[in-house]
């Protein structure tokens, strides 16, 4: 076991460093866009996207306690940190998913004009920055719950940023303007599917 908690340490510390400067920088360009076009879908990734930075940054933190070696005071270390850090990194999750619900409702009565293009381009950064940043975890996603969580955060970006590239070729093509808050809310559904069971394993985990 020490082998592992070493192998973990020396690798995943500059994955969540280049992680959380990554998605940093794509939710200042993603945010701009989406006050600039209106689009409620841009904006309601880029939450997420914020959600996720703080994300990474607690995963980092558990992570890096979990490293510190025992002491007679506690026996098994820091470790629990990782269970704790995943358990609020899925409640930090299911805020991010009422509020874009709520968002999207609102936007089905109040529509905008959208630039369908510009969410496509911005929307595709994010389809390369977020799978690049869920590789970095993939190597022991099955192994540490706390980088599992990770992972999740980042695997379903990249599946919500494919969606609004979908949006915003639909807003193009027929100038539909439903299509945004729809597809905001299929990204609370996919966000809320991918984090339901990483809730359950890390609250049963907590008790």
């Amino acid at each position: 076991m020490p082998h592992s908690h070493d192998h973990v340490a020396t690798n995943h510390g500059r994955a969540f460093a280049i992680g959380v400067g990554l998605n940093i920088a794509y939710v200042l360009v993603e945010a701009g866009f989406g006050f600039a076009t209106g689009s409620l879908a841009l904006l309601s990734d880029a939450g997420h996207n914020l959600s996720d930075v703080f994300g990474l940054l607690l995963a980092w933190g558990g992570h890096a306690l979990a490293s510190i070696s025992p002491s007679r005071r506690r026996t098994y270390g820091w470790r629990g940190a990782t269970v704790l850090a995943a358990l609020l990194n899925a409640l930090l999750l299911l805020a991010a998913i009422g509020g874009i619900a709520w968002e999207a409702v609102r936007r089905f009565s109040e529509p905008a004009e959208l630039g369908g293009l510009s969410i496509v381009a911005v929307a595709g950064m994010g389809v390369v920055i977020n799978a690049a940043t869920a590789m970095l975890f993939w190597s022991d996603r099955r192994d540490d719950l706390n980088i599992r969580g990770a992972f999740l955060h980042m695997a379903a970006d990249t599946g919500v940023s494919v969606g609004v590239v979908v949006a915003g070729l639909g807003i193009w093509a027929t100038g539909w303007a439903w299509i945004d808050p729809v597809t905001s809310l299929v990204i609370a559904a996919v966000v809320f599917v991918s984090t339901w069971n990483l809730l359950r394993e890390s609250s049963n985990l907590a008790v």
